[in-house]
């Protein structure tokens, strides 16, 4: 895989998506992490799963870090990364996207390795 070893902060990004359930019903946590040092470097929730939550923390992401270069941004095919508003954005920020292969989700295992931990630590056996 292409995106195993990367030489500096700010060159990769793998985004992904989970839910939370809640009282209230789900909340939806969409992360960002740099695959330089494999720690979350931005993340939102809301209680609905549109593209705008995706959005919103690709916003904030590209706003807080400021990137120097292009970013390549790693996700998998799901609905709320491949709609047009996204692709726009991205291509005004000058970010390349780049998606897992259909059904593959080995393909986004370092943010499926933030999200196992988290909801077991963190999540599960809670309210």
């Amino acid at each position: 895989m292409k995106y195993a070893f990367v030489a500096e902060a700010d060159v990769a990004w793998m985004s992904d998506i989970t839910y939370i359930k809640t009282y209230e019903g789900f909340l939806y946590l969409a992360v960002v992490i740099d695959l330089y040092s494999r720690r979350v470097i931005d993340w939102a929730t809301q209680s609905r799963r549109p593209t705008d939550l995706v959005l919103r923390t690709l916003l904030m992401t590209v706003w807080w870090r400021k990137p120097k270069r292009s970013i390549l941004f790693h996700t998998d095919q799901g609905s709320q990364y491949i709609s047009r508003d996204r692709a726009a954005f991205l291509r005004a920020q000058g970010v390349e996207h780049s998606m897992s292969r259909c059904g593959n989700w080995h393909d986004s295992a370092v943010v499926k390795s933030f999200f196992n931990p988290f909801k077991r630590e963190r999540v599960h056996r809670r309210t």
